[in-house]
């Protein structure tokens, strides 16, 4: 089912760059391959409903990710914020759930299996205060106030990573796989 999503993402996020959407761009570059400028409009969708029909409301309160849906129908996988965190858009986009929105970042990749989003600005359509795509640190905060305070990067805090290692181990492939990787690798 999982290879099933991805093949699905990428054949919809490869007519994302098949037009170029630079014009009116402000984004920065960050040196990565196959680097694009992409302004354009689109509604702020949840991606699961969008292909199964299964449409929590509020695009699933924050649980979900989230897409952006042009007007020519293609659906462009915004997988990274403006951070330089490893972090996605869909804290970004979530204020926007149903919304038309104007973004303006980068896609980034080659065109197959197809480009990949990484929105550094939003606003409605119609707004003229652009905003950047920085929320996930602040959200991260307030959601672990007592994490935050404490030293170190935010992946080795977090409960939700710390759960998923201890449930399948560093690699996802269990704590035994771990087990022979770190005695073969030392």
């Amino acid at each position: 089912m999982k290879r099933l999503l991805f093949l699905t993402f990428a054949l919809l996020a490869a007519p994302a760059a098949a037009q170029d959407f630079s014009q009116g761009s402000q984004a920065n570059s960050w040196g990565l391959l196959g680097e694009e400028p992409a302004h354009f409009q689109a509604k702020v969708v949840d991606l699961l409903c969008e292909l199964s029909g299964d449409c929590p409301a509020n695009c699933g309160e924050g649980r979900r990710q989230l897409g952006l849906l042009r007007s020519d129908g293609v659906l462009v996988l915004p997988t990274k914020n403006g951070q330089p965190l490893f972090t996605g858009a869909a804290t970004d986009l979530q204020p926007y759930c149903g919304q038309e929105v104007e973004v303006d970042g980068l896609l980034v990749g080659e065109e197959i299996p197809g480009k990949l989003y990484q929105v550094q600005l939003i606003r409605p359509v119609g707004d003229g205060e652009w905003r950047k795509t920085d929320r996930w640190t602040e959200v991260w905060d307030a959601q672990y106030p007592d994490l935050a305070k404490q030293e170190g990067p935010w992946f080795r805090k977090d409960p939700r990573v710390n759960r998923r290692i201890e449930e399948s181990g560093y690699l996802g492939l269990g704590k035994d796989v771990d087990e022979a990787y770190i005695l073969e690798n030392k």
